[in-house]
């Protein structure tokens, strides 16, 4: 995942790319339509192709902030909000699956009602006889990747699919605060009955989670020197992507927002997810092209995120006041020498969780088009807290390890200011009912229509911790904040009910006009009208409640012939009322400023496929964008007095390259050996709200070599990040207030950020008996 440091921590993490701010409707043979998954997928996504996770799918947004990434498996959400309970924690792209694929933006709004792509995968069942695939990775840094999947037939009609995924990932760095950066195990086990003639089959699966994602959102942040003219340079010795800069130590000390309670956990424990869930599955073919399908699921979960966040960057040299505690002398407290300190909030957010979620959806084919009639009900109950707490740290110049800082003038204890900043808590239920329909119809031979539309009642009922004192104003975090606690202005923090009731609707529509047998036209329109989901409540101030509304419009040309297939479209895509909370710092001291803001995207996008020679495959990709913040506005009074004010109206999104290229070529060098390579380039981004900082445009890089070796066993070797780039990507930690102006002149400064995946070789074989 990506770090958005200026962002609230529930959008941390997310990429805002605006890959493509299209749906880039590849054209095939069939004039434009996407012939994948009955022309609900795209292609040439390399969905699992990721530079920033080694095991996790790629994020393809469209230029607007998510608070979720859809992955669905077997048409569920594979969890209803991803915080505190992420996708990866209990789903990979592992041998438990028989298809993985990105479904349009169209399709993904009509039968989920969230905007954006989604991963589309479906389960491994059984299947006559005995089969069983078992795909094995490792990488240069140790990473150990393993997963099974068996499966086969019972006799009359029963079959039965069990699988098992282990990861041991230490990451790219050895870190001492926790036994791996990812250790996650998942256990599948589905028993099948096929019946009526094999008309009918019905499914009954379980599956198991226990996750420990470090990596995710602890281990991505480094220092390095900010030069001025948008690249860093490396630190001293600090290396970035390959040196740990997380404290030796392991615990972290934390006061529980809902007992008041003074705690401690380590890291690897405080993230720790686990997940059970049942599912049932049926599908029954009536015959005359009438088919339904129902699915249902339960989960019982612990969902949690442990971010690391770097907050002030202080220079201390030759400051007395900071110690750190030296274990080989007996605990002797020696002075710190170094010339940097950093701030971090930790933020501990974990949730229990239950939830049910049912589709049944009814389909008839007709000679010129496919009728779909569907609903959802999604039930989701959790009970969710987020412990904040302030740690200083060293700064290692030399590449060691960081050690926490102890300052006596400033508290009496490594960690301080227990839940003042972002700390968060909401409990209680969101259920939403839904009834949608698609239409694909092919209304003359030259002429398809796609349309269909999405209604849903929204239901949110609970309680949060946005309390109101006597004068009807909203009282904030302070330190030591817990259910129980008196604030300052005596204050006493009580739950606050929470009871909403909305309508939201998504329609959809696409249309595909063939001129001749090469060219045509396409093109299409959806809108989306949404509110604010349960996480949205979390802060100590209410969201705006007001419908969320998003119109994506896309019309452009395509081109077909026997070796070249041209997609070109011109976009436009907004999205209102986004709730956010950035944490804005002012001489070390951090304040909570809650907003509402637009975003506003047009875009031109071409996407190309071509097979000029027998053997060769190429695919071309390019994005010019220009999204922007629309009412972007808050301020906050710090304790001196001082007012930090931002007015982002107008700026490009912070993170959001204007230009984006995606090249993408292969060669089958004998029909069981295939060279490939993928190239992607992403233009200057802003590094903070104000546009004041910014990052040079870099490549991500990827090639491999994949070898058939037999009909049951293949091999392959990817390199990721080929180029060996280094350098920082996303914001940097601490600048939201800086303006342009006090930017201009600033050169050769240390900062602190995230960065690029580096250089790594993976190994991966895959053997079917």
């Amino acid at each position: 995942m990506k770090m958005n440091l200026s962002l609230s921590k529930r959008l941390k993490g997310l990429a805002m790319l605006l890959l493509v701010c299209t749906a880039t409707a590849s054209a095939q043979d069939d004039g434009g339509k996407n012939s994948s998954a009955n022309g609900k997928e795209e292609n040439n996504r390399n969905v699992m192709l990721n530079a920033a996770s080694a095991n996790g799918p790629r994020e393809i947004q469209i230029g607007l902030p998510s608070a979720d990434v859809n992955v669905l498996e077997n048409g569920l959400p594979v969890t209803y909000a991803t915080n505190p309970h992420s996708v990866n924690t209990i789903w990979r792209g592992d041998a438990s699956l028989s298809h993985q694929g990105l479904l349009k933006i169209a399709e993904t709004a009509i039968t989920t009602g969230n905007i954006g792509y989604a991963v589309n995968s479906f389960t491994q069942l059984g299947r006559e006889g005995f089969h069983g695939t078992l795909n094995y990775k490792t990488n240069h840094f140790g990473l150990q990747e393993l997963s099974l999947n068996m499966n086969g037939s019972l006799g009359s009609g029963w079959f039965y699919s069990g699988s098992i995924y282990q990861d041991f990932d230490p990451g790219t760095f050895k870190i001492r605060s926790s036994q791996q950066q990812d250790r996650t195990q998942i256990y599948k086990g589905a028993l099948t009955k096929r019946y009526a003639a094999g008309r009918g089959e019905f499914t009954a699966m379980y599956s198991y989670a226990n996750s420990h994602p470090v990596y995710n959102f602890a281990t991505q942040s480094a220092p390095f020197i900010y030069v001025g003219d948008g690249s860093v340079k490396e630190y001293g010795a600090f290396k970035l992507g390959t040196t740990s800069y997380l404290p030796v130590d392991a615990d972290i000390t934390y006061r529980d927002i809902r007992t008041g309670e003074l705690r401690s956990i380590s890291l690897y424990d405080a993230i720790e997810n686990r997940n059970s869930s049942i599912s049932l599955m049926n599908n029954f073919d009536f015959g005359n092209g009438l088919k339904w399908k129902a699915i249902a699921k339960y989960d019982h979960a612990h969902g949690a995120l442990v971010y690391q966040t770097p907050m002030s960057l202080l220079q201390v040299k030759n400051n007395p006041t900071y110690n750190y505690l030296y274990r080989g002398l007996d605990g002797a407290m020696l002075p710190y020498d170094g010339e940097y300190v950093q701030t971090r909030m930790s933020c501990l957010n974990a949730g229990d969780i239950d939830e049910f979620l049912f589709t049944s959806e009814l389909s008839k084919k007709f000679n010129t088009s496919t009728l779909r009639l569907g609903l959802n009900e999604w039930y989701y109950h959790i009970d969710y807290a987020s412990n904040t707490t302030m740690y200083d740290q060293s700064v290692p110049e030399d590449g060691t390890y960081a050690m926490r800082m102890y300052n006596a003038n400033l508290h009496r204890f490594y960690f301080y200011d227990f839940n003042k900043n972002a700390s968060e808590y909401y409990r209680g239920h969101e259920n939403k009912l839904a009834l949608y329909f698609t239409h694909d119809w092919d209304v003359l031979p030259k002429l398809n229509l796609y349309y269909g539309a999405r209604v849903e009642m929204q239901k949110l009922t609970g309680e949060n911790l946005a309390v109101v004192n006597a004068a009807g104003n909203y009282v904030g975090r302070f330190a030591d904040y817990y259910i129980g606690a008196t604030a300052p202005d005596g204050t006493l923090i009580a739950p606050r009910p929470i009871d909403y009731n909305w309508f939201n609707y998504d329609l959809a529509l696409a249309a595909t006009y063939k001129l001749n047998s090469n060219f045509g036209f396409t093109g299409d329109f959806t809108y989306i009208v949404q509110h604010p989901k349960f996480e949205a409540f979390s802060p100590a101030t209410l969201p705006n409640t007001d419908q969320i509304s998003v119109p994506l419009g896309r019309v452009g040309i395509y081109y077909n012939n026997a070796w070249l297939s041209l997609t070109s479209l011109f976009s436009y895509i907004s999205k209102t009322n986004n709730n956010s909370t950035l944490n804005l710092q002012h001489n070390s001291e951090i304040m909570a400023a809650p907003l509402t803001y637009d975003i506003q995207t047009i875009g031109w996008t071409t996407d190309v496929m071509a097979h000029p020679v027998k053997g060769l495959d190429i695919h071309f990709l390019f994005t010019y964008q220009r999204p922007t913040y629309k009412k972007y506005e808050t301020s906050v009074t710090f304790g001196d007095g001082y007012v930090g004010r931002i007015n982002a109206t107008g700026n490009i999104v912070a993170e959001v390259p204007r230009v984006l290229i995606e090249f993408d070529p292969s060669y089958m060098i004998t029909k069981d050996l295939k060279i490939w390579t993928s190239f992607r380039y992403f233009s200057k981004t802003y590094a903070n709200i104000n546009d004041a900082y910014y990052f040079n445009g870099h490549w991500e890089t990827f090639g491999g070599l994949n070898w058939q070796v037999n009909d049951k066993l293949s091999l392959g070797c990817t390199v990721v990040n080929f180029l060996n780039q280094t350098g920082a990507k996303g914001s940097i930690a601490g600048t939201e207030l800086i303006t342009k102006n006090e930017a201009a002149g600033i050169q050769n400064k240390l900062m602190t950020g995230s960065y690029l995946r580096p250089f790594t070789v993976e190994f991966t074989a895959s053997l079917k008996f």
